[in-house]
C-alpha cells in the first residue's frame, strides 16, 4: 500500500511503513513534457506512472529495488553506477566477510529482488539538468553516504530531495568502504545553505515544509555524527584495539544482530579514527591500539 502526497508538481509515494527500511518513500516529478521517478522503492509493485526517466540517487538496494518493474532509461551519479549495475560491486563496498556476504546476497536476491548484473545504467555528474517540460530537475551531488550520493532540486516548485540525508534520530550512515565522514559533513553543510519550499527524505521524516525547520532537524542530525566521535574518545581514556572498538559500538545499540553491523561499526570506526589521529587527538601506538591523547 502507497500513500501519494503531492507537493506541486512533486509527489512522494509513502510506503505504508513511512518509509522504514527495507522501504523508503520514492519521489516523481510530472512535467509538461516527461516524467521522472526517482528512487523506486521495493514498496512499489509497478510502474505507477509511465517514467520516461528513472533516476537512481546511489548504489543502496532500498534505492533501486522496484527498478525492476520500470522500462525506462536509467541515470545515476557515474561514481555509484558500478554499484547500481552490479550486485557484487554493491556486495564488495560493504565490505563484509565471507558468511556474511552469503547472508546479505542472500536477502538481496530473494528479498529485494536485485538481479545480478543491470544493463544500460547512464552515468551523470554533479548539476545535471533534467527538462521536464514546465519543470527540471537538477542533480545536486551529496557524497558521504556513497561516493556518488546525489539529491535533486525540482524547480520552479522548490522541492529539493536529500536522499538519504535523513533526518533520524539514528543519524548519517556512512559504512561503507567508499564512505567519508567529512564529505558527508560538506554535503549536510550543502543542503543546509540551500533554500527550498519543501524537502524530502527517502526514510522515516518524509517532507518537511519550510527552511527553518529542516535546517533545525539537520543541525541534530549533524550533532549526532560529532557524537560518535565524543564518544570514541571517551572509550579511549585507556587504550583500545579497533576490535574492541567494534565490539564497543558507535551506530548500533548493543541489542542489534545483523550480518551487516560488524562492517558497518568497523568502516565508522576506521573513518572517525583516521579524523582524530589526524587532528592529533588520539594516538596509534605501535601495538595497533589506540588512546586518547
Amino acid at each position: 500500500m502507497l500513500n501519494e502526497q503531492s507537493y506541486g508538481r512533486v509527489s512522494v509515494l509513502v510506503a505504508a511503513n513511512g518509509g522504514v527500511v527495507p522501504y523508503g518513500n520514492s519521489v516523481v516529478v510530472r512535467g509538461s513534457e516527461r516524467t521522472l521517478v526517482i528512487d523506486p522503492s521495493l514498496a512499489l509493485q509497478k510502474d505507477p506512472v509511465g517514467a520516461d526517466l528513472v533516476l537512481i540517487s546511489h548504489g543502496h538496494e532500498d534505492h533501486l529495488a522496484g527498478l525492476r518493474h520500470f522500462n525506462a532509461p536509467t541515470f545515476a551519479h557515474h561514481l555509484d553506477v558500478p554499484s547500481v549495475a552490479s550486485l557484487d560491486t554493491m556486495l564488495v563496498q560493504y565490505g563484509l566477510g565471507a558468511a556474511e556476504r552469503a547472508q546479505v546476497e542472500h536477502v538481496m536476491l530473494n528479498e529485494y529482488g536485485i538481479p545480478p548484473t543491470r544493463d544500460g545504467v547512464t552515468g551523470i555528474g554533479d548539476g545535471q539538468v533534467f527538462d521536464l517540460g514546465d519543470c527540471t530537475a537538477t542533480v545536486i551531488h551529496l557524497p558521504g553516504h556513497t561516493p556518488g550520493h546525489c539529491g535533486v532540486l525540482v524547480e520552479p516548485d522548490g522541492f529539493l530531495y536529500v536522499a538519504d540525508i535523513d533526518l533520524t534520530s539514528f543519524g548519517p550512515m556512512y559504512g561503507d568502504l567508499g564512505s567519508s565522514v567529512d564529505d558527508f559533513l560538506a554535503s549536510i553543510d550543502r543542503v543546509a545553505a540551500m533554500e527550498a519550499r519543501w524537502y524530502g527524505t527517502f526514510h522515516h521524516k518524509g517532507v518537511i515544509e519550510g527552511s527553518g525547520e529542516f535546517r533545525e532537524r539537520l543541525g541534530f542530525y549533524r550533532d549526532k555524527l560529532l557524537s560518535r566521535e565524543d564518544r570514541l574518545l571517551d572509550f579511549l581514556a585507556e587504550p583500545r584495539t579497533l576490535d574492541a572498538i567494534v565490539t564497543h559500538r558507535l551506530v548500533y545499540r548493543p541489542h542489534v544482530s545483523a550480518p551487516y553491523v560488524d562492517a558497518v561499526e568497523r568502516r565508522t570506526a576506521e573513518l572517525h579514527l583516521e579524523r582524530l589521529v589526524s587532528a592529533g587527538l588520539v594516538i596509534n601506538s605501535e601495538n595497533g591500539s589506540f588512546r586518547r591523547a
